[in-house]
């Protein structure tokens, strides 16, 4: 087993200036700074779900080659992947993309083995006919994110559904729960049925045009935002294209050790033959994603260039005089471990959120601690997530807001699943604008 204690620190490194540092798993020093931003250290209160610990897993993985066993699975399994440990990592460890190269490899080797779908999405109990529809569900739901006519096909009957009070009865009969899909059954709305326009013209004088990444799910059960997104940049004098050919941005099945480089090249291939100022994401998870995209030619430098968080984009180019109207509302702001970790911009929430007069803004307490979401984490380990979630929730009720605001889709269906009241902040500032 590889030391993690016993290392040369003396050996030149990568010279500096000559592209991103990528750290070996075994520079970890196992200071355990980490230890106290780690999501479920804070539920189990055991090194082995600790950021150190699963970076040893990692280097048997990826390094050793050696097998892990079943516990050493578990614990791996049980990271959210919300990369808190990253941003304190004093050897700058870039434990999200060690981690997915340890799923994806795990990934392999089970294929070769003819074995189940590990981690996620796995069975983990039941019987051998449950297992197997498992893990057809499981390639189903990789499908249905990757196949965007699919999904047109299956909204439209998930609405019938949802009005045809199948609702409790299906709920009742524990179905769901033997087939592991009553979490996502639970966390379902009302889906947008018709397409987004390919063309928003902008309001005015036109200074400029942008693309939106509408993603997958969001695309459909995040259509308040993406509208709320359109209708502040044609507000800006920015014409809004909306390419139909874009797709998933590849999260779900990278951080799940599923191949996700034809979502990637297609995403690239869409958005480079566009003439637009700037590619906007609304959701961060995806926007965390799509600004880690690793094609180094030059397609892949030039969506990377153009590519830029919508709240940013507002911001820079906000008109002087264009004034929203006034609220007396209380707002705390949810920051998404993929805004916090990834993107690291989340001031610009705030920021932002300052052109509306009389309006009360905080943080949300423990903002870097993970709600629980974690993409599809909330549906794969929805015990462990609940927990996490009861903790946000409470530290919601106690900040007494009127609004929690979050630019993360999947933490706001989470956060919203009892009864809370969390939307995106574009929503809040869409609604602000003068008649």
């Amino acid at each position: 087993m590889f030391d993690f204690m016993d290392m040369s620190y003396d050996e030149p490194g990568e010279p500096i200036g000559s592209g991103p540092y990528i750290p070996d798993a075994g520079e970890c020093m196992r200071c355990g700074v980490c230890v106290s931003s780690c999501p479920t250290f804070r539920l189990f209160q055991v090194d082995e779900e600790t950021p150190r610990r699963r970076l040893r897993t990692i280097s048997k993985i990826l390094v050793e080659n050696q097998p892990i066993s079943d516990a050493e699975r578990k614990h791996l399994d049980n990271c959210l992947q919300c990369r808190a440990c990253e941003t304190v990592c004093p050897s700058r460890m870039a434990y999200g993309q060690l981690f997915d190269l340890a799923r994806a490899l795990l990934n392999l080797k089970a294929s070769a083995e003819h074995s189940k779908i590990p981690f996620a999405l796995s069975l983990s109990k039941g019987d051998r006919n449950f297992r197997m529809l498992n893990k057809w569900l499981a390639k189903l739901a990789f499908k249905l994110i990757e196949n965007k006519r699919w999904r047109t096909w299956l909204m439209p009957l998930l609405a019938v559904y949802l009005k045809s009070g199948l609702q409790k009865p299906l709920q009742r009969s524990g179905l769901l729960k033997k087939l592991h899909l009553a979490e996502a059954e639970a966390l379902l709305g009302k889906p947008a049925l018709q397409a987004l326009a390919v063309s928003y013209p902008a309001s005015g004088t036109k200074r400029g045009q942008v693309a939106l990444f509408t993603g997958c799910i969001a695309e459909h059960f995040d259509r308040e935002t993406l509208l709320a997104a359109i209708k502040l940049l044609n507000a800006i004098g920015y014409e809004v294209l909306v390419p139909p050919q874009q797709g998933c941005c590849g999260a779900i099945h990278q951080h799940n050790g599923q191949p996700a480089a034809g979502l990637v090249d297609n995403n690239i291939a869409v958005f480079n033959v566009l003439d637009v100022d700037a590619v906007l994401h609304t959701a961060t998870g995806c926007g965390a994603m799509l600004s880690e995209y690793q094609n180094d030619d030059q397609a892949g430098q030039l969506f990377r260039e153009r590519l830029c968080d919508i709240n940013e984009f507002l911001l820079k180019y906000w008109p002087d005089d264009l004034q929203l109207t006034a609220s007396k509302l209380k707002v705390a702001v949810h920051e998404p471990c993929s805004q916090r970790n990834v993107l690291k911009n989340q001031q610009i929430v705030y920021a932002l959120l300052e052109k509306i007069p009389g309006l009360s803004i905080a943080a949300l307490a423990d903002n870097h601690i993970c709600c629980g979401s974690g993409g599809s984490y909330m549906l794969a380990h929805p015990d462990n997530a609940a927990q996490l979630r009861t903790l946000k929730q409470q530290i919601i009720a106690d900040s007494s807001v009127d609004l929690v605001v979050s630019g993360n889709f999947g933490c706001a269906v989470y956060l919203n699943a009892d009864g809370g009241r969390v939307e995106h902040p574009l929503q809040l500032l869409a609604r602000q604008l003068p008649a």
